[in-house]
């Protein structure tokens, strides 16, 4: 049995698995990330791999991270101080597995969810996928054959910093993006609404909303647009919270494709939208885990 840890800024979501990447047990913790910082973290997660040691031995700890991680050294190599403070230089490898005594991977959060669609999800068959998580940011990450593109600084795929000609990805189609939008053209306090309550304006025919949407599609199927002319994937998957609503969002995201890419690299490329939820980042950790020692 494995145990797989996926650490986000909100929440540490943790898990037991056999080789199948089948659940035995499932659980959840606020990070407290502001609170406790990186040391914080890293006592929430020896807390829980010493709780799941005791019952039984494990064969592996499998981690999925927020932040940019160097795999080979299983190190935490930056994280935004905002979001996760004193938790850059954190080795996940080395203190876990001089504790633990079991093989100990580390890999950057979205790399890891799209593993785990790649091998339990929507990029099932897939040779070639590219996974771009929709939320506070916008994430990304290049599947190959089972194996992530890491670049020559382990920041491939970091197409939040993408230039379009409204300014960068992360400022014109993450989700954060898309409320503050709403909230500055209805005149609301920053802070009333939610993406929940975006979605919901936008269904009762809130014009503001609608359009807001629609820019946010507009930018996102240039950011594709562009990742389809170099890397040509067979598909594109979408996760992230607002991407559940996939019946408001396809079909405007398919006529902006339309637009901008020739028929026949339309027709080749599957837009696909994530079906694993929080499960993906722990099976995606498993998945690369399994990969590197040889289980796969």
């Amino acid at each position: 049995m494995y145990c797989v840890i996926d650490i986000g800024g909100t929440a540490i979501k943790y898990g037991i698995c056999d080789e199948k990447g089948s659940f035995l047990e499932k659980g959840v913790q606020e990070t407290e990330a502001k609170r406790g910082g990186g040391p914080g973290i890293v006592k929430k997660v020896r807390a829980i791999l010493g709780k799941i040691q005791e019952r039984g031995g494990i064969a592996g700890i499998a981690i999925s991270t927020a932040g940019m991680v160097d795999e080979k050294e299983g190190k935490v190599l930056y994280a935004l101080p905002e979001s996760i403070p004193d938790y850059t230089g954190t080795n996940w490898k080395a203190l876990l597995e001089a504790e633990f005594g079991v093989p100990c991977t580390v890999e950057n959060d979205v790399n890891c969810a799209a593993l785990g669609e790649y091998w339990k999800g929507e990029g099932r068959g897939a040779r070639s996928l590219f996974a771009m998580t929709i939320g506070t940011s916008v994430g990304g990450a290049l599947v190959l054959d089972g194996h992530v593109l890491h670049g020559a600084s382990q920041s491939a795929g970091e197409v939040a910093y993408m230039l379009l000609p409204g300014g960068r990805l992360h400022d014109l189609a993450s989700a954060a993006a898309l409320v503050q939008r709403v909230e500055r053209e209805k005149g609301l306090p920053a802070g009333s609404l939610d993406g929940k309550k975006v979605f919901q304006r936008i269904r009762e025919g809130d014009a503001v909303a609608k359009e807001a949407l629609q820019a946010l599609c507009a930018s996102l199927a240039d950011a594709i647009t562009n990742i389809v002319c170099v890397a040509n994937p067979e598909v594109i998957l979408l996760g992230g919270g607002i991407m559940a609503q996939e019946a408001i969002i396809r079909p405007l995201l398919e006529k902006a494709l339309e637009a901008r890419l020739v028929p026949r690299v339309l027709s080749a490329t599957r837009l696909a939208f994530a079906q694993r939820g929080n499960d993906a980042g722990m099976l995606g950790a498993l998945y690369y885990h399994l990969a590197c020692t040889g289980k796969a």
